[in-house]
């Protein structure tokens, strides 16, 4: 396969990981929401890579603590949201909803999500069948709504959910232990849920990654998903808040 995934695990407090999308025909990568700029600096070097684009989801210091310095240092092209353009100084390109780009032969499409922050975003890449959705959608969980309203939030998840049940879910942070505990509150009798549970906590005791999911996994075990309304979405992220 000419293009692969992978995530560099960032190893703080917030659990991020920074994932890179590898042509492996060009040996060129994309670093999506790169926390610190060392450890990508350092993956390219050890595999041989060059840096040829940044993506940002969203604005918050976790998402865009290494982009001065690899832009510095890679020349790489920044890709970030319009919507968020007075708090994130580096990019060459801001995007919106439904803009298209190109990374190698591959389109990349920009969906607005917003909810966790007024103006993030989501890159989806057909092709690939592959979403890289920072923090608005998490596996078994979503972001909190830091800026952004439940009804906001309620649509951005309908629109997600609606992309290909194949599609994998690339998010940034390895919440997903704690998101299975809260889900398994709201849905105790979901026996896929309890499977995926106990999947979860055998890879974490192994201090594996959890991820990606996919949206199929996602709406058969990811409460946020299965909502009927925004004010049912509402009062499960409130209780979500105080789990």
């Amino acid at each position: 396969m000419q293009f692969h995934i992978e995530a560099i695990e960032v190893g703080n407090r917030l659990q991020n990981y920074i994932w890179m999308l590898i042509d492996q025909q060009t040996q060129h990568v994309v670093a999506i929401d790169p926390t610190q700029a060392d450890l990508v600096l350092d993956y390219c070097t050890q595999h041989q890579l060059r840096l040829k684009q940044i993506w940002i989801t969203h604005k918050h210091a976790d998402h865009i603590g290494g982009v001065a310095e690899l832009r510095h240092t890679t020349h790489a092209t920044v890709y970030a949201p319009l919507a968020e353009q007075d708090h994130i100084v580096y990019a060459d390109h801001w995007l919106q909803d439904d803009d298209t780009f190109q990374f190698s032969d591959l389109n990349v499409d920009v969906m607005a999500t917003a909810g966790h922050t007024h103006g993030h975003i989501c890159y989806f890449i057909d092709a690939l069948d592959a979403l890289f959705c920072g923090d608005t959608l998490f596996a078994m969980g979503c972001g909190r709504l830091f800026e952004g309203t439940a009804t906001q939030m309620y649509r951005t998840l309908n629109r997600l959910a609606a992309l290909p049940p194949r599609t994998q879910v690339y998010c940034t942070h390895e919440y997903t232990l704690n998101n299975a505990e809260f889900a398994l509150s709201i849905e105790p009798e979901n026996m896929l849920l309890q499977q995926r549970h106990a999947k979860v906590q055998t890879l974490r005791q192994q201090g594996l990654n959890t991820l990606p999911s996919t949206i199929a996994l996602e709406l058969q075990t990811n409460p946020f998903l299965r909502c009927q309304s925004a004010e049912e979405f509402g009062h499960l992220r409130r209780l979500k808040d105080l789990f």
